[in-house]
């Protein structure tokens, strides 16, 4: 079955077509300033291994955007498939499930009035995913499509870990609780690990550490999500690029009454903060580990706050867990960072964390853990979409 992915932005699409037979990426791109003067098509044809291709052409809407995409992926020279008739089914990205969706579903007209409900607590994500949903069923209405959630994955936490401290009545009224995000990459990751291990996923305590320019831990127990990082929205946490993570929430009140509206706060601590506010260097770690090499303070500060949280949140979900088995990085950050992943996990061998320094400069799916380490630390790519695709062929083969 071949399986098109969507992850549907206000003015952008990505997308990639995966052959589930063998697991393969056919062909991907991204549309971009849909509805805005300017708008392309970059499309590369992975099967046949030609270099990106660049479209010019006006999209006024998604549905434009989606007709570009297959048509790309029919063309004789840079497409990949004979008709549209050879996509099997449409796996999309969705932001937000809030507590309506526990799982990927198949997209029905209920499902796509329960993602009307979710808009407010996703007012930014969830109309250009739904926007996305719709431009598909117009162009493609035999073809199947299922909603795979950024908060799916989490929605096994237990009320201790997700609730609030507020008065239950708000929760009953509107909702307000932890949600998590990332979900799709923790799901995908902790589920490869316990392939790596070789064991079966109800025996094993897994952290996975999602670290990007967006970061969330998340802690994984006999294979279901007990705890995560991210919060009512994804800027609880560690700190990020430009997110604060966790902090007071007077904060909030005692700008307002310095004279901050509620907006400017919000583009504060969503876009000025994290790593990038406390260096006055960049959201970069690549630029943060150069500037603190060269003797930056803020930078190595703001390096070291973000390492000591990571860390602190390992140490809490082993004790949520009652242990931990393994400790997977990945993302951006988790991938590719050695010197942040050994800062992350230097300390941590009264648990068992142990790494070797010479297997953490590799890069690729690695254990990278010491001889002696009685946790496994592993670096596993993350893919989302590949994880979308696997999730949309099990519901629509069921």
């Amino acid at each position: 079955m071949k399986i098109l992915v969507i992850n549907a932005g206000s003015s952008s699409l990505k997308y990639q077509l995966i052959d589930m037979d063998n697991k393969s990426v056919m062909a991907k791109g991204l549309c971009e300033r849909i509805g805005i003067e300017g708008s392309n098509l970059q499309h590369t044809c992975v099967l046949k291994g030609l270099d990106k291709k660049k479209i010019e052409k006006p999209m006024k809407d998604h549905g434009d955007a989606i007709q570009m995409v297959i048509d790309a992926l029919v063309d004789p020279e840079i497409g990949v498939i004979s008709s549209m008739d050879e996509i099997g089914a449409v796996g999309h990205r969705v932001v937000h499930g809030a507590e309506e969706f526990t799982d990927s579903t198949i997209i029905t007209e209920a499902v796509m009035k329960a993602l009307d409900k979710c808009t407010p607590l996703a007012p930014l994500h969830n109309p250009p995913n739904i926007i996305g949903i719709n431009a598909c069923k117009k162009i493609m209405p035999d073809t199947p499509m299922v909603g795979v959630f950024d908060t799916a994955f989490h929605q096994t936490m237990p009320a201790k870990a997700f609730m609030y401290a507020l008065p239950y009545e708000i929760y009953e009224e509107d909702r307000i609780r932890k949600y998590g995000f990332h979900g799709t990459s923790h799901k995908y990751v902790s589920q490869q690990a316990v392939k790596f291990l070789g064991k079966d996923a109800k025996d094993l305590k897994i952290i996975t550490c999602h670290l990007g320019n967006g970061s969330s831990i998340s802690a994984v127990d006999g294979g279901r999500c007990v705890d995560t990082s991210m919060g009512f929205t994804p800027l609880d946490g560690v700190p990020m690029g430009t997110r604060t993570g966790s902090m007071d929430p007077a904060v909030m009140t005692f700008l307002m009454n310095k004279g901050m509206t509620a907006a400017e706060i919000d583009n504060l601590v969503n876009k000025k903060s994290g790593v990038a506010g406390v260096s006055g260097v960049s959201s970069d770690f690549r630029d943060l580990t150069a500037a603190a090499d060269d003797g930056n303070e803020r930078a190595r500060l703001a390096l070291d706050m973000f390492m000591y949280q990571v860390k602190k949140y390992i140490g809490a979900y082993a004790a949520a867990m009652g242990g931990v088995d393994a400790v997977v990085f990945t993302a951006g950050v988790g991938e590719n960072d050695a010197v942040t992943r050994k800062g992350i996990v230097s300390g941590l061998e009264f648990m068992g964390i142990k790494i070797d320094d010479a297997k953490n400069e590799t890069r690729g799916t690695i254990d990278i853990s010491a001889e002696d380490a009685t946790v496994k630390t592993l670096v596993i790519p993350t893919d989302e979409e590949m994880m979308i695709a696997i999730d949309t062929e099990r519901l629509v083969s069921e």
